[in-house]
């Protein structure tokens, strides 16, 4: 059965890929197109100073190591006074990606650490009016990575019945976002880097925001036969998303602008730093249980941990319509070199064929 309705699908659907390849930021050029902040932390209250460009990378704190792998991390090897802010970076896409993108991100480490709070997000032109989209973030010793949807109110997050990932907040226009768990193993910490790292990929659609992630062993065919110039043929093997919030109960094109992609790690700050999400796991971790005595001065070697290393971050824009069913987004390059899309509505037999395959392989 599932041979004849893959069968017929193939005969109804354009012979063009779903989703064609619009940058692909990795190696030696990976910071070409991005926008270093070079500012203190005054938008989180970190405990950092996002360096400029050229300050990044006479530092290395930004860099290519010998494997031809991006690396973006703190100072680790700076004697920092006290009172004093330590260095780290910030960086964001000059090109923007509307609804019918599709991003991928594969690393290799994580930041963590005491203080360490690290993030890779999308965010809007005018926050929170454009949404923010938060695909990779942790902070100080959590075990688990989780993912956030901020908005202005009106966006209310439902768990459907093929996530994978744990919902808690629901609500997208409070502080926290509307937060999802997750729950595959070595999403974060130590345990993410023992396990070879891993990739993200994200939808950002009409029918919704769909998040996955892959440990290292377990990343699908047609992500891992992808290379930097070739489409993405299929999402037929990826499986049930680790976050969906679909558009049933947040209009995505009502709350999201095109978004540009962010890349930070800053220090204690107004989540690191307080007190219920410090002293959670790192109390006993230093002589005053305060987040920035505690870590921030002095030499720097417990920054050890504090960077990441990506093998490449790429997004994509859609040229079919999107395997979720129903209304997806057809996408196009646009000035801001990103995507502009327009809606298209698969028919009806296509909806229910693909519906029944995709059901299926999850």
């Amino acid at each position: 059965m599932r041979f004849l309705l893959l069968s017929l699908l193939s005969l109804l659907l354009p012979t063009v890929s779903p989703y064609d390849i619009v940058d692909d930021f990795s190696g030696l050029t990976f910071f070409d197109n991005w926008d270093f902040y070079g500012n203190y932390d005054n938008l989180t209250l970190g405990d950092v100073i996002w360096v400029d460009e050229a300050d990044a990378f006479t530092q290395e704190l930004a860099l290519v190591n010998s494997a031809g792998n991006v690396i973006i991390k703190v100072d680790n090897f700076s004697n920092v006074p006290f009172n004093q802010k330590r260095n780290s970076v910030r960086i964001t896409t000059k090109s923007t990606y509307s609804l019918g993108s599709l991003w991928i991100i594969d690393a290799v480490h994580l930041p963590y650490g005491c203080s360490v709070w690290p993030s890779i997000w999308t965010v809007g032109p005018s926050w929170p009016d454009g949404g923010e989209i938060d695909i990779i973030e942790g902070v100080n010793l959590m075990l688990n990575n989780q993912y956030a949807l901020h908005t202005t109110p009106g966006c209310v997050h439902t768990t459907p019945p093929n996530q994978k990932g744990s919902s808690s907040l629901v609500d997208c226009s409070q502080p926290s976002g509307c937060l999802v768990g997750e729950t595959v193993p070595n999403s974060y910490q130590s345990g993410f880097a023992a396990a070879g790292g891993g990739v993200w990929a994200v939808q950002f659609d009409y029918t919704g925001i769909f998040i996955w992630f892959w440990s290292r062993p377990n990343v699908p065919a047609s992500i891992t036969q992808a290379t930097a110039t070739s489409s993405i043929p299929s999402l037929a093997d990826w499986g049930a998303p680790s976050a969906s919030y679909v558009n049933t109960t947040c209009a995505i094109d009502q709350f999201f602008a095109p978004q540009n992609m962010v890349i930070d790690i800053t220090l204690c700050g107004e989540y690191a730093g307080i007190p219920e999400q410090y002293l959670a796991t790192c109390a006993n971790t230093g002589p005053t249980g305060i987040c920035y005595n505690d870590n921030v001065p002095g030499p720097g070697n417990n920054y050890d941990e504090a960077y990441f290393e990506l093998r490449y971050v790429r997004a994509y824009t859609t040229s079919a319509p999107a395997a979720t069913g129903g209304v997806a987004a057809l996408g196009k390059p646009s000035a801001s070199g990103g995507t502009k899309s327009i809606r298209f509505e698969w028919p009806p037999l296509l909806v229910v064929l693909s519906g029944m395959i995709l059901g299926m392989t999850m």
